[in-house]
């Protein structure tokens, strides 16, 4: 039977300096987040960073929706892979974090790229809904509450054979452990569960950071 291998810090730094360079304000804002402390957990991994490029770049995106912008790594990264009439509108409700990612989109170049709403990001959902919007991706990486809420206005959000992708799938490992009981952890398992048995999609969960779910709509 085959086995997966163990990912270790080590491994990861391996893969990394095996892997395409980040870009110099990438670094940036990976410098940082690691001045936050605890929170800096809310950023997506590296390796998910260029996960998401490849998707981008292999089903030639155009338009994407992000839903939890924090300090703008995830958005500055699929900006960049987004071809030159491509764009990204992130969403997010904390203005004072938005401020510190729009700082890093000038710093980049990528105003022109992508586009910040600083709002509840259900009630933007449901105004694009009402605006007939269409986008060729969506990541959703915010308040895990919401998952469900977010993933339904999507579904009507993206053109066919689009993708969803989910961020945080695993819970730190913990989705499997039954001993692990708290209620974030229940949330995400009752979210999986959810996915698992929608016919609407196909789906996939790939061990890369906390874990991702890629659904593509059928």
């Amino acid at each position: 039977m085959l086995k997966n291998i163990e990912v270790t810090q080590d491994l990861l730094d391996y893969i990394y300096n095996h892997t395409q360079p980040l870009h110099p304000v990438q670094k940036d804002i990976l410098i940082h987040n690691k001045t936050l402390g605890d929170i800096q957990r809310m950023q997506i991994s590296e390796i998910q960073g260029h996960f998401l490029q490849l998707i981008i770049k292999i089903n030639n995106v155009k338009n994407c929706l992000e839903i939890g912008t924090f300090t703008g790594f995830s958005t500055l990264t699929m900006a960049l892979a987004l071809p030159n009439e491509g764009k990204i509108i992130t969403l997010d409700h904390d203005e004072k974090i938005v401020h510190v990612a729009k700082n890093f989109f000038k710093k980049g170049n990528l105003e022109n790229k992508i586009e910040t709403i600083i709002s509840p990001a259900l009630d933007t959902l449901k105004k694009f809904l009402q605006e007939e919007k269409k986008f060729d991706l969506v990541f959703i990486d915010a308040d895990k509450g919401n998952y469900k809420n977010y993933y339904e206005l999507s579904l009507n959000l993206i053109n066919e054979k689009a993708l969803i992708i989910f961020d945080n799938v695993l819970w730190h490992g913990d989705v499997f452990k039954k001993t692990v009981t708290d209620k974030q952890t229940n949330i995400m398992r009752e979210f999986n569960k959810y996915i698992k048995n929608d016919s609407r999609v196909e789906k996939v969960i790939l061990p890369l950071g906390d874990g991702l779910t890629i659904c593509r709509k059928v």
